[in-house]
């Protein structure tokens, strides 16, 4: 836990050292971290569910490794669901709160 500290503190630490708006620290925060992760997030889903078709292809003679497979697929597909629901989420926070300013 102390080394989550430490690594939080020092992400902050350039946000007090420029002093900068809480517009800049939002843009910051959705650029540097955010919009990666949502990457990051979209194409873990996405090799997760190609690795289901490739296993789903490859056991057909198997049905438990087709079973497998499918299961691979559904989280997948899942999650691919899960991260566009949150990216559609946010983008309305957005321009919701960038038309009320």
């Amino acid at each position: 836990m102390p080394q989550f500290i430490w690594a939080l503190v020092l992400a902050l630490v350039p946000f007090s050292a420029g002093a900068k708006t809480i517009d800049e620290i939002i843009s910051v925060v959705q650029l540097d971290i955010i919009k990666p992760l949502t990457i990051f997030f979209f194409a873990a889903a996405t090799i997760f569910f190609l690795y289901g078709v490739v296993e789903y292809i490859m056991g057909a003679s198997n049905e438990e490794a087709r079973t497998v497979g499918k299961r691979h697929m559904i989280w997948g597909l899942t999650g691919l669901v899960i991260m566009t629901v949150v990216s559609a989420i946010i983008g309305i926070l957005q321009n919701f709160f960038n038309s009320v300013g």
